[in-house]
Protein backbone atom coordinates (compact mmCIF):
# COMPACT_ATOMS: atom_id res chain seq x y z
CA UNK A 1 0.00 0.00 0.00
CA UNK A 2 1.18 3.60 -0.60
CA UNK A 3 1.21 4.30 3.16
CA UNK A 4 3.49 1.37 4.04
CA UNK A 5 6.93 1.56 5.58
CA UNK A 6 8.81 1.16 2.29
CA UNK A 7 12.04 -0.13 3.84
CA UNK A 8 10.11 -2.74 5.79
CA UNK A 9 8.17 -3.81 2.70
CA UNK A 10 11.28 -4.06 0.53
CA UNK A 11 13.22 -6.05 3.12
CA UNK A 12 10.25 -8.35 3.62
CA UNK A 13 9.92 -8.97 -0.11
CA UNK A 14 13.63 -9.63 -0.50
CA UNK A 15 13.63 -12.36 2.12
CA UNK A 16 10.33 -13.85 0.98
CA UNK A 17 11.14 -13.84 -2.75
CA UNK A 18 14.84 -14.72 -2.78
CA UNK A 19 15.31 -16.67 0.44
CA UNK A 20 16.04 -20.34 -0.33
CA UNK A 21 16.42 -19.15 -3.95
CA UNK A 22 12.64 -18.96 -4.14
CA UNK A 23 12.38 -22.74 -3.85
CA UNK A 24 9.95 -23.00 -0.96
CA UNK A 25 6.19 -23.34 -0.90
CA UNK A 26 5.65 -19.95 0.74
CA UNK A 27 8.02 -17.95 -1.47
CA UNK A 28 6.50 -14.65 -2.57
CA UNK A 29 6.60 -14.56 -6.35
CA UNK A 30 4.38 -11.53 -7.01
CA UNK A 31 4.36 -8.06 -5.47
CA UNK A 32 1.28 -5.91 -6.11
CA UNK A 33 2.18 -2.21 -6.06
CA UNK A 34 -0.88 -0.13 -5.19
CA UNK A 35 -1.27 3.45 -6.34
CA UNK A 36 1.80 5.63 -6.77
CA UNK A 37 4.25 3.47 -4.83
CA UNK A 38 5.33 1.41 -7.86
CA UNK A 39 8.35 3.44 -8.99
CA UNK A 40 9.84 3.77 -5.51
CA UNK A 41 9.21 0.11 -4.74
CA UNK A 42 10.89 -1.12 -7.93
CA UNK A 43 13.82 1.27 -7.53
CA UNK A 44 14.55 0.08 -4.00
CA UNK A 45 14.03 -3.57 -4.88
CA UNK A 46 16.34 -3.40 -7.90
CA UNK A 47 19.21 -2.05 -5.77
CA UNK A 48 18.92 -4.92 -3.32
CA UNK A 49 18.40 -7.62 -5.96
CA UNK A 50 21.52 -6.48 -7.82
CA UNK A 51 23.48 -6.58 -4.55
CA UNK A 52 22.39 -10.12 -3.63
CA UNK A 53 25.37 -12.25 -2.59
CA UNK A 54 24.97 -15.50 -4.50
CA UNK A 55 27.27 -18.37 -3.61
CA UNK A 56 27.58 -21.91 -2.24
CA UNK A 57 25.38 -22.76 0.67
CA UNK A 58 28.31 -23.56 2.95
CA UNK A 59 29.65 -20.01 2.59
CA UNK A 60 28.24 -17.98 5.47
CA UNK A 61 28.47 -14.82 3.37
CA UNK A 62 26.05 -16.22 0.79
CA UNK A 63 22.54 -14.82 0.85
CA UNK A 64 21.27 -17.11 -1.89
CA UNK A 65 22.55 -20.49 -3.04
CA UNK A 66 22.14 -22.57 -6.22
CA UNK A 67 18.97 -24.11 -7.54
CA UNK A 68 18.29 -27.76 -6.84
CA UNK A 69 19.03 -29.31 -10.26
CA UNK A 70 20.26 -28.41 -13.73
CA UNK A 71 16.79 -29.15 -15.11
CA UNK A 72 15.18 -26.73 -12.69
CA UNK A 73 17.76 -24.06 -13.50
CA UNK A 74 16.84 -24.33 -17.16
CA UNK A 75 13.15 -24.21 -16.27
CA UNK A 76 13.56 -21.01 -14.25
CA UNK A 77 15.65 -19.40 -17.00
CA UNK A 78 12.93 -20.42 -19.43
CA UNK A 79 10.34 -18.57 -17.38
CA UNK A 80 12.52 -15.44 -17.41
CA UNK A 81 12.86 -15.76 -21.20
CA UNK A 82 9.09 -16.14 -21.41
CA UNK A 83 8.46 -13.06 -19.27
CA UNK A 84 10.59 -10.96 -21.60
CA UNK A 85 8.77 -12.41 -24.61
CA UNK A 86 5.39 -11.66 -23.02
CA UNK A 87 6.32 -8.01 -22.65
CA UNK A 88 7.19 -7.62 -18.98
CA UNK A 89 10.10 -5.30 -18.17
CA UNK A 90 13.09 -7.25 -16.87
CA UNK A 91 14.63 -4.75 -14.45
CA UNK A 92 17.27 -7.12 -13.04
CA UNK A 93 18.51 -10.06 -15.12
CA UNK A 94 20.34 -12.80 -13.23
CA UNK A 95 20.47 -15.37 -16.02
CA UNK A 96 24.11 -14.86 -16.94
CA UNK A 97 25.57 -15.13 -13.45
CA UNK A 98 28.90 -17.01 -13.37
CA UNK A 99 30.80 -17.87 -10.19
CA UNK A 100 34.52 -18.55 -10.44
CA UNK A 101 35.20 -22.10 -9.35
CA UNK A 102 31.52 -23.03 -9.64
CA UNK A 103 31.03 -22.73 -13.38
CA UNK A 104 29.11 -26.02 -13.44
CA UNK A 105 26.88 -25.10 -10.51
CA UNK A 106 23.17 -24.44 -10.88
CA UNK A 107 23.41 -20.74 -10.12
CA UNK A 108 21.21 -17.88 -11.25
CA UNK A 109 21.10 -14.36 -9.91
CA UNK A 110 17.98 -12.71 -8.61
CA UNK A 111 15.56 -11.60 -11.33
CA UNK A 112 13.06 -8.76 -11.04
CA UNK A 113 10.20 -8.02 -13.44
CA UNK A 114 8.11 -4.85 -13.54
CA UNK A 115 4.83 -4.07 -15.34
CA UNK A 116 3.72 -7.70 -15.23
CA UNK A 117 0.14 -8.28 -16.37
CA UNK A 118 -2.36 -10.80 -15.04
CA UNK A 119 -2.61 -12.63 -18.37
CA UNK A 120 1.13 -13.46 -18.41
CA UNK A 121 2.30 -16.94 -17.51
CA UNK A 122 4.97 -15.59 -15.15
CA UNK A 123 2.07 -14.19 -13.12
CA UNK A 124 -0.31 -17.12 -13.41
CA UNK A 125 2.19 -19.95 -12.80
CA UNK A 126 4.47 -20.65 -9.83
CA UNK A 127 8.11 -20.48 -10.93
CA UNK A 128 9.78 -21.73 -7.72
CA UNK A 129 12.88 -19.72 -8.36
CA UNK A 130 14.42 -16.34 -7.47
CA UNK A 131 12.08 -14.37 -9.74
CA UNK A 132 9.86 -11.59 -8.40
CA UNK A 133 7.15 -10.04 -10.55
CA UNK A 134 5.74 -6.58 -9.78
CA UNK A 135 2.16 -5.93 -10.87
CA UNK A 136 0.85 -2.36 -10.69
CA UNK A 137 -2.77 -1.53 -9.81
CA UNK A 138 -4.53 1.76 -9.21
CA UNK A 139 -6.14 1.14 -5.81
CA UNK A 140 -6.90 -1.24 -2.93
CA UNK A 141 -10.07 -2.64 -4.51
CA UNK A 142 -8.28 -3.56 -7.74
CA UNK A 143 -5.49 -5.22 -5.76
CA UNK A 144 -7.96 -7.27 -3.72
CA UNK A 145 -9.87 -8.35 -6.82
CA UNK A 146 -6.64 -9.30 -8.59
CA UNK A 147 -5.63 -11.61 -5.75
CA UNK A 148 -9.09 -13.11 -5.31
CA UNK A 149 -9.36 -13.89 -9.02
CA UNK A 150 -6.20 -16.02 -9.03
CA UNK A 151 -6.70 -19.79 -9.14
CA UNK A 152 -4.25 -20.34 -6.27
CA UNK A 153 -4.86 -19.20 -2.72
CA UNK A 154 -2.01 -20.31 -0.48
CA UNK A 155 -0.65 -17.17 1.19
CA UNK A 156 -0.64 -13.39 0.80
CA UNK A 157 0.59 -10.37 2.75
CA UNK A 158 -0.17 -6.68 2.91
CA UNK A 159 2.12 -3.87 4.04
CA UNK A 160 0.29 -0.88 5.48
CA UNK A 161 0.27 1.52 8.44
CA UNK A 162 -3.55 1.71 8.34
CA UNK A 163 -5.22 -0.74 10.71
CA UNK A 164 -8.58 -0.45 8.96
CA UNK A 165 -6.97 -1.35 5.62
CA UNK A 166 -5.25 -4.34 7.20
CA UNK A 167 -8.46 -5.56 8.82
CA UNK A 168 -10.50 -5.10 5.64
CA UNK A 169 -7.88 -6.93 3.58
CA UNK A 170 -7.76 -9.88 6.00
CA UNK A 171 -11.55 -10.09 6.00
CA UNK A 172 -12.17 -9.81 2.25
CA UNK A 173 -9.24 -11.71 0.79
CA UNK A 174 -9.92 -15.29 -0.38
CA UNK A 175 -6.60 -16.75 0.69
CA UNK A 176 -5.86 -19.37 3.34
CA UNK A 177 -2.96 -17.66 5.12
CA UNK A 178 -2.76 -13.88 5.44
CA UNK A 179 0.04 -11.69 6.79
CA UNK A 180 -0.20 -8.04 7.81
CA UNK A 181 3.28 -6.48 7.68
CA UNK A 182 4.62 -10.05 7.79
CA UNK A 183 6.20 -11.30 4.54
CA UNK A 184 5.68 -15.05 4.93
CA UNK A 185 2.41 -15.69 6.78
CA UNK A 186 3.11 -19.19 8.07
CA UNK A 187 1.10 -19.66 11.28
CA UNK A 188 2.41 -21.24 14.45
CA UNK A 189 1.86 -24.97 14.79
CA UNK A 190 -1.45 -24.95 16.65
CA UNK A 191 -3.10 -23.14 13.72
CA UNK A 192 -3.81 -24.80 10.39
CA UNK A 193 -1.26 -24.52 7.59
CA UNK A 194 -2.55 -24.40 4.05
CA UNK A 195 -4.32 -22.33 1.46
CA UNK A 196 -7.62 -22.19 -0.40
CA UNK A 197 -8.72 -22.96 -3.95
CA UNK A 198 -6.13 -24.98 -5.92
CA UNK A 199 -3.61 -24.48 -3.13
CA UNK A 200 -5.44 -27.04 -0.97
CA UNK A 201 -5.77 -30.77 -1.67
CA UNK A 202 -8.50 -32.65 0.18
CA UNK A 203 -10.93 -31.35 2.76
CA UNK A 204 -8.61 -30.43 5.61
CA UNK A 205 -5.36 -28.61 6.26
CA UNK A 206 -2.04 -30.12 7.25
CA UNK A 207 -1.78 -29.66 10.97
CA UNK A 208 -3.20 -27.87 13.95
CA UNK A 209 -6.65 -28.98 15.07
CA UNK A 210 -7.58 -30.11 11.56
CA UNK A 211 -4.54 -32.38 11.45
CA UNK A 212 -5.84 -34.12 14.57
CA UNK A 213 -9.30 -34.45 12.99
CA UNK A 214 -7.80 -36.15 9.94
CA UNK A 215 -6.64 -39.07 12.11
CA UNK A 216 -9.72 -39.09 14.35
CA UNK A 217 -13.11 -40.76 14.08
CA UNK A 218 -15.85 -38.84 15.85
CA UNK A 219 -17.87 -40.79 18.40
CA UNK A 220 -20.76 -39.04 20.17
CA UNK A 221 -22.16 -40.63 23.33
CA UNK A 222 -25.35 -39.44 25.00
CA UNK A 223 -26.13 -41.08 28.35
CA UNK A 224 -28.17 -40.76 31.50
CA UNK A 225 -27.59 -42.68 34.73
CA UNK A 226 -30.33 -44.01 37.04
CA UNK A 227 -29.75 -41.47 39.82
CA UNK A 228 -30.39 -38.68 37.34
CA UNK A 229 -33.70 -40.00 36.01
CA UNK A 230 -36.81 -37.88 36.51
CA UNK A 231 -40.30 -39.38 36.52
CA UNK A 232 -42.10 -36.49 34.85
CA UNK A 233 -41.82 -35.69 31.16
CA UNK A 234 -39.77 -32.65 30.23
CA UNK A 235 -40.60 -30.45 27.26
CA UNK A 236 -37.52 -28.23 27.26
CA UNK A 237 -33.95 -28.81 26.21
CA UNK A 238 -32.24 -30.93 28.88
CA UNK A 239 -29.64 -29.06 30.97
CA UNK A 240 -27.38 -29.89 33.84
CA UNK A 241 -28.93 -29.00 37.20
Amino acid sequence: MPDCDLDQAVNGLMGAAYGSAGERCMAQSVAVAVGNIGDNLVNELSKKVEALKVGPGMDKKSEMGPLVTKEHLEKVKGYVDLGVKEGAKLVVDGRNLKLQGYENGYYIGGCLFDHVKKNMRIYKEEIFGPVLSVVRVKDFDEATQLINDHEFGNGTSIYTRDGDVGRTFASNIKIGMVGINIPIPVPVAFHSFGGWKRSLFGDQHMHGVEGVRFYTKLKTITSRWPSGLRSDPEFVMPTMK
